[in-house]
């Protein structure tokens, strides 16, 4: 392959797969929330245990997604990809069948967590690696099906649980994921200039202080982000709402996709520092919605729709910072080691804010994560602005 093949039909179908990919292993993901409460009913757990759960999931899909990256930049992302369709199948089926909420963190928590990790960052780094002129908007369309995914996914759960129950919803999402994931697959093209020898990770990030900034600003993010996720039902059902908490979340899903889109569209205009400095902010305020709508349900499709568009900016932008400042060989090493910020913040934070709402109340975790978003924003502000920031 040669660099002529950058920005060509062919690099749209590596978006089409991303994009694909994208939309199957985070419709999994965050259709967790609906699983929340039938699971800890049955196994009788409260809101902390039952939140690692994800918090496990969270972290493994993020910690191995820098191998997977590093692993896709040598060997290419297709096989990557075919390995987390069978880690997703397997790791599902068995979730269907655990008899424990210990055994569940093992099956689902490496299943899922192998299965993202196989697909989220090996495929957005071979979509940063095949274009070069459109390479943030086609980033921004290929993360769109994240945003999809949820929009999709969590309503279509929602429904499968209550006509079939959670075991039953599991087994769907297996067959499902495994056959979408396979597809996906045909399409992961290895980019072209991918056998250059890519600089060990060490290396690159020596001496860099602007990469530390982001991992833990992304840390304190992953925090109050995944709140929502994990608890909006929890809410609804504590506070006595009278809407539906699948709809806010397919709200968030589909409000990411604007922002992803949109993000990426305009950072050439404003930006990609600067633009991702603003969303990130949006964010963390938009948790303050949460906190004043109480039970009212359009003041929370607000919070939804809000934190969404941020949402999709920080998902957008982050890989296009590091493809800017790193280059795109070996981006999925780098990446990777980004994105494992997310896992701790992941693996931390959802236990943490249902410890809190156990021995206080959904408003005090709310600030908690208000505040974490605001210590995310504080160490962006300590990032030099690049060339092309």
């Amino acid at each position: 392959m040669t660099t002529d093949q950058l920005d060509s039909a062919r690099s749209w179908v590596v978006v089409a797969a991303a994009f694909l990919a994208m939309f199957t292993v985070f419709g999994v993901a965050y259709s967790f929330g609906e699983f929340f409460g039938p699971m800890a009913d049955e196994f009788g757990t409260d809101r902390s245990e039952t939140a690692f759960f994800f918090s496990i999931t969270t972290f493994a899909y993020f910690l191995i997604g820098m191998g997977t990256g590093r692993i896709a930049d040598r060997v290419g992302p297709r096989p990557v990809v075919l390995v987390g369709a069978v880690a997703m199948f397997v790791g599902l089926m068995l979730t269907a069948e655990v008899g424990s909420l210990e055994l569940g963190y093992a099956t689902y928590g490496l299943g899922v967590g192998i299965g993202v990790a196989c697909c989220y960052v090996p495929t957005v780094a071979a979509v940063g690696g095949w274009f070069e002129r459109r390479r943030t908007l086609a980033i921004g369309l290929a993360v769109a099906g994240i945003g999809f995914g949820t929009l999709a996914v969590v309503p279509l759960i929602e429904m499968v649980i209550d006509e079939h129950g959670w075991r039953d919803a599991y087994r769907f999402l297996a067959v499902a994921a495994g056959v979408l994931l396979l597809i996906a697959a045909v399409g992961a093209h290895q980019p072209p200039g991918s056998a250059e020898q890519p600089v060990p990770i060490r290396e690159a990030l020596r001496g860099r202080s602007d990469f530390w900034l982001l991992y833990a600003s992304t840390v304190f993010l992953s925090a109050a982000l995944f709140t929502p996720f994990v608890f909006m039902a929890d809410y609804i059902d504590t506070t006595g709402g009278s809407g539906s908490a699948a709809v806010l979340l397919g709200l968030i899903g589909m409000a990411s996709v604007v922002g992803r889109l949109g993000f990426g569209a305009v950072a050439g205009r404003f930006g990609l520092l600067r633009l991702y400095r603003g969303g990130i902010t949006v964010l963390a305020l938009s948790f303050l919605l949460w906190i004043v709508a109480d039970t009212n349900y359009p003041l929370l499709i607000t919070f939804a729709l809000t934190l969404g568009v941020a949402y999709g900016g920080f998902i957008s932008l982050s890989p296009a910072i590091i493809a800017d400042r790193f280059g795109t060989v070996g981006m999925g090493g780098v990446l990777g080691a980004l994105y494992t910020a997310a896992g701790v913040g992941g693996l931390l934070g959802p236990p943490t804010i249902g410890a809190i709402i156990d021995r206080s109340n959904h408003t005090t975790a709310q600030w908690t994560a208000l505040v974490s978003g605001l210590v995310s924003v504080a160490f962006l502000m300590l990032i030099r602005t690049p060339r092309s920031a």
